[in-house]
């Protein structure tokens, strides 16, 4: 059996040992610190096969763990666990040199599954000549902690020390253009230009002098020499917008460039060669369109190298939260007012919704919010009207209207009482209890006696009471009356 060192690096006393538990039942030698400083004071008297460190702990956190591990030891393998997972955690993870990234919470599989595969591959660890973490990076706004944008920045990690191609699909409003620039900005090219081209929003006749420019005297109109999208990029990236929306002529100019590396403006004779990478995007099935003779297969293979696909919004309700309160705050921000804050059951409703707009649906609802509503609290009757009428399906339920809002409340039941109390308690009152539950009892006796047509007999049997434990409740809470009593005999006789 194996006995591969592993070192668990964690503040999280449970997480240490559940992971020590599981690789020691793998016949590993497994050791675990609660902080990095006891692990680097230790790794220059022995060194592990593999370390899994957390990045947020007192002292020194992962990340500068990390790049002080690369310095020492280049071909040590280490997995970045953490929390909180976002961007720029996952890209400067792969920077400094980890072997893989683990976002919490994960499958106790996977992490012994990445020990295992770091143990295979340890001889194909970059050599990392930077000791400390990248500088912090100006906000990306891609924003997400669901599992399908934990796939997304991997990917942009991943590919940050690379020059190769790569292809985004995603529907109409995902954040496409945001992830090409994520992509250049965590790139070697980062410094050069950064040159985005919507095919779909150029006219098909200037979409060639766009792309490649034109000579002098080339068409009419053409007064000077004009250089197109890839001279100006040159040394960086061309983002291709849209790019199954490109004329099948233009395909093939595209497809020599990826090639050669070089083309001719619109008139020109003299080759042209520049420098580029190519991020392209689309939100059709380009497989389609070669199937349909209206995309070039070999360009298709030529982009295809990588893919990142961006889950549209509604397969990661998880994150509207999130991207709400940013969308609330950048739009406060921008209108001088204080920013709007969704109440839970608000949060819980736009979960539910299709978001067919997807990002930019969401972060224009967010500036309609911000301008529209005169409260700062937003609650769901506050949304648009065009929300409010699409129907949505939750868990259990048959599809209900948007213009209905009680059973989104019924949800929060306990969350209403919970800040009632808080309230109550803020304002120095005592014995909150005594007050809550004549409350409570009430609303329930009410709703029993609704749903009855006020017959008691029946209205207790529903509280799970006897008959005279409901009068005797009616009684103390000031809700009985002796017609209510005859009422009810004439009925049930």
């Amino acid at each position: 059996m194996s006995r591969n060192k592993i070192w668990v690096i964690d503040d999280d006393r449970a997480m240490r040992w559940v992971l020590e538990k599981t690789f020691k039942e793998e016949g590993f030698d497994v050791t675990s610190f609660e902080e990095a400083q006891s692990a680097l004071d230790q790794l220059s008297i022995d060194a592990p096969d593999v370390i899994l460190t957390d990045i947020r702990m007192p002292g020194i956190d992962g990340l500068t763990f990390l790049g002080k591990v690369k310095t020492s030891h280049p071909d040590l393998p280490v997995i970045i666990m953490t929390a909180h997972s976002d961007l720029e955690s996952a890209v400067s993870s792969y920077q400094t040199g980890a072997f893989e990234y683990l976002p919490k919470p994960f499958d106790i599989d996977e992490a012994l599954a990445l020990v295992n595969r770091a143990i295979l591959h340890i001889a194909k660890l970059q050599q990392q000549e930077s000791a400390k973490t990248a500088p912090p990076i100006q906000t990306t706004e891609i924003i997400g902690e669901s599992p399908a944008m934990q796939e997304v920045f991997r990917a942009i990690g991943r590919l940050s020390q690379s020059h190769i191609t790569v292809l985004i699909n995603g529907e109409s409003g995902t954040g496409k253009e945001l992830v090409a620039h994520a992509l250049h900005r965590h790139s070697p090219r980062s410094s050069k230009p950064f040159i985005a081209l919507n095919m779909a929003a150029i006219p098909k006749d200037l979409i060639e002098t766009e792309l490649f420019g034109h000579e002098k005297g080339a068409f009419t109109g053409a007064n000077s020499q004009r250089q197109g999208r890839f001279e100006q990029a040159n040394g960086g990236t061309l983002f291709l917008d849209e790019i199954g929306d490109m004329p099948f002529e233009t395909q093939t100019r595209l497809l020599r460039v990826l090639a050669d590396g070089e083309f001719y403006r619109v008139g020109g004779h003299i080759p042209v060669k520049v420098d580029v990478r190519i991020v392209a995007a689309t939100h059709q099935d380009l497989e389609k369109l070669v199937h349909d003779g209206r995309f070039r297969e070999d360009l298709y293979h030529r982009l295809n190298v990588i893919r990142i696909h961006i889950p549209k919004l509604a397969h990661r309700s998880e994150d509207i939260p999130m991207l709400a309160q940013h969308f609330l705050a950048r739009a406060g921000k921008e209108l001088g007012v204080n920013p709007k804050i969704l109440r839970p059951e608000t949060q819980e409703y736009m979960q539910q919704l299709p978001w067919q707009g997807n990002v930019r649906q969401l972060e224009n609802t967010c500036r309609w919010l911000t301008v529209m509503i005169t409260g700062r609290e937003v609650y769901p009757e506050d949304l648009p009207s065009e929300l409010k009428q699409i129907p949505i399906q939750r868990s259990g339920d048959e599809v209900q209207p948007h213009g209905t809002f009680d059973r989104v409340s019924l949800h929060h039941w306990d969350e209403l009482l919970a800040q009632w109390a808080i309230q109550k308690l803020k304002n120095g009152e005592m014995k909150i209890l005594d007050i809550a539950t004549p409350m409570f009892e009430r609303t329930l006796i009410t709703a029993a006696l609704q749903q009855t047509r006020g017959r008691k007999r029946h209205a207790a049997e529903l509280l799970g009471w006897g008959r005279n434990t409901l009068t005797r409740k009616l009684k103390e809470l000031g809700m009985d009356t002796a017609d209510d009593d005859v009422e009810e005999e004439a009925i049930e006789n």
